[in-house]
């Protein structure tokens, strides 16, 4: 993975500053490669054990998602809400992803496909820091996690077919246990447990929240 740009990195000099902090941990605690082969340990199954039989059962789907850290002095990261009219997952906050084309390089290709698409997040603003491990969906989507800093000058242009609105979240609040909660719902028939944070009125859950832990617990756990 490449280094931050220099200008990033030169307007954060001192250590205790948080974006400072968190490249100096990516570094060093991020995978440099992602895992295309392993059998994912985190996932949805991960609080809700007897999914994991009913994913044995589906096919397995490539995709990948951008965990775009927006490099502030107080950095964030950058959601999105998902449009209320979509077929999946409507209406809830998600990270830009999705499936990994046969046209796509990998993972990381893909995510920054998806960011383009989405929210006309353009990839030059954008600098890849590694990769978090594989997340097992209960729909059967071996997600690949990209975490990358983006430029603070970025500028956006949302598809209004896939989503209705991007927004930041301070990554001190989200990187925080304290803010992480755990919920538990029916769902099929199953009772289903999850990861779930609020901000400002915000409802983050299932696997968006379940990655995001997945990033609490590899860079700051």
């Amino acid at each position: 993975m490449p280094e931050p740009p220099e200008d990033i990195v030169a307007a954060t000099p001192d250590a205790p500053l948080p974006l400072a902090d968190f490249l100096a941990r990516a570094r060093t605690r991020l995978l440099p490669e992602p895992d295309l082969d392993g059998d994912p340990a985190r996932g949805d199954h991960e609080l809700t054990p007897h999914f994991r039989a009913l994913l044995n059962a589906v096919p397995m789907r490539a995709a990948a998602v951008l965990i775009p850290v927006v490099a502030r002095r107080q950095p964030s990261i950058l959601l999105t809400l998902r449009s209320a009219h979509l077929n999946n997952h409507p209406g809830q906050i998600a990270f830009p992803g999705g499936r990994i084309d046969p046209q796509d390089a990998g993972p990381l290709d893909a995510a920054l496909r998806e960011a383009e698409e989405e929210v006309g997040l353009a990839r030059d603003r954008v600098t890849p820091l590694g990769y978090l491990d594989p997340y097992l969906t209960r729909t059967g989507f071996r997600i690949v996690p990209v975490v990358g800093v983006v430029r603070p000058d970025f500028g956006l242009t949302l598809n209004p077919d896939e989503v209705d609105e991007a927004f930041e979240v301070p990554l001190d609040f989200l990187m925080s246990p304290d803010n992480h909660q755990r919920e538990t719902r029916e769902s099929q028939g199953l009772l289903r447990t999850f990861h779930a944070m609020t901000y400002d009125r915000r409802r983050i859950w299932g696997v968006t929240a379940g990655i995001l832990r997945s990033l609490y617990e590899r860079v700051y756990g």
